[in-house]
């Protein structure tokens, strides 16, 4: 959708985001194997999480975009 010319940055905010989620997810783990005494909780919210996450890309359509074209080449 954005092509090449973003790439780089969007490449920057994703890994950004992937880096807070894993630092949020393993402190909160542990905050609540502290709280709990067990990771049962922890675990519950993973699943919830991951059913959640499958339904919202489930209606993804990857569909290639219509891109002109570059015409002849002559040499």
């Amino acid at each position: 959708v954005f092509g090449v010319r973003h790439l780089s940055m969007l490449g920057g905010i994703v890994f950004l985001f992937h880096q807070l989620g894993s630092f949020m997810g393993v402190w909160l783990g542990g905050f609540l194997y502290d709280l709990t005494g067990h990771y049962d909780t922890v675990w519950q919210i993973a699943i919830v999480l991951s059913v959640v996450a499958a339904a919202l890309h489930w209606f993804i359509s990857e569909k290639p975009l219509a891109r002109p074209s570059a015409g002849q080449v002559t040499t």
